[in-house]
């Protein structure tokens, strides 16, 4: 695992695990959000650094010591990685990624700089009945990607989603939705132990895997199961998605269900294309997925 004595502002990110440091992940991350999101626009005029920096609200000095801070990336880097052609060389390089995953033992506890997930269904009967008789209990969080609504019953992390500011209500309707009959409980410090363990990778430890319910059809959590085969920093396509499973045909039946993930980032939904590379769709805005891309890509390269 990563050495957080070698994580220094110029080598890799160094997020910590203070309340001090948990708070400044949502203001990071609003200044890299506004970034991604003008360069996203603009890129076919290939902006210069410092317009960047002006749509993100910052000096370019300071939006240069935040993304190392936070991505361990310059701004340059960090859209590199993030960009159509990146995706493509992941995709022609790594041939059938679940399966090349599979064989190395990377979807178990000897994966490596990934979170270390066991992980258990509902059953079928549970999920038919809404989720009735489970209890679910829920918190809103500061993560390197925004507010996080983290949710767990008794058995584990059940849920994570996103939301932008102002977007809390519509977050969490949107998770209780997905299990109508379950009792929710708004309990953040029964959420907060989980903040660390999911977003610090020097936290992720597989003698002590993070214990994760999946709630869902039994065709979603096939597929959910074998989103937890993409190793960090790789990316799948929808197609290996459903070749993986034996439904070569059904990649689009493959695609609604990942959007259904719900938990986001832990089960990484976020590393699947489309089949020429294109960052396709996320349920939590695509500027996120970039996020998440960009920020594992600097957790890969400081470890490498």
């Amino acid at each position: 695992m990563l050495d957080r004595a070698t994580l220094t502002p110029d080598a890799g990110p160094n997020l910590g695990s203070s309340l001090d440091a948990q708070a400044d992940w949502c203001a990071d991350y609003e200044v890299v959000r506004r970034a991604i999101a003008f360069i996203t626009e603009a890129w076919r005029s290939q902006p210069e650094a410092e317009a960047i920096a002006t749509a993100a609200g910052v000096d370019i000095r300071t939006l240069n010591a935040l993304f190392r801070r936070w991505a361990g990336l310059t701004p340059k880097g960090f859209l590199q990685a993030v960009t159509l052609d990146h995706a493509k060389r992941v995709l022609a390089g790594s041939g059938n990624v679940l399966d090349a995953a599979f064989e190395l033992g990377l979807s178990g506890p000897g994966r490596l700089h990934d979170l270390f997930v066991t992980h258990e269904a509902m059953s079928p009967g549970e999920w038919q009945r809404g989720g009735a008789g489970a209890v679910v209990r829920f918190g809103f969080h500061p993560s390197p990607f925004g507010t996080a609504l983290v949710m767990a019953t008794a058995r584990g992390l059940a849920g994570l989603a996103f939301a932008d500011p102002g977007g809390e209500a519509a977050a969490l309707a949107d998770m209780r939705a997905r299990w109508p009959a379950a009792q929710f409980e708004d309990c953040r410090d029964a959420t907060a132990p989980l903040v660390r363990r999911i977003f610090d990778p020097t936290a992720w430890q597989p003698e002590v895997p993070l214990r994760v319910v999946l709630i869902g059809s039994d065709f979603e959590i096939r597929v959910w199961e074998t989103l937890l085969k993409i190793p960090f920093g790789r990316a799948a396509s929808y197609a290996a998605l459903a070749h993986d499973i034996g439904r070569p045909t059904a990649a689009r039946a493959v695609g609604a269900a990942v959007g259904r993930n719900p938990i986001a980032f832990v089960v990484p939904c976020h590393r699947v294309v489309g089949s020429g590379g294109a960052l396709t769709g996320y349920h939590w805005g695509l500027t996120r997925k970039r996020a998440m891309l960009g920020w594992e890509a600097g957790w890969r390269a400081a470890a490498a």
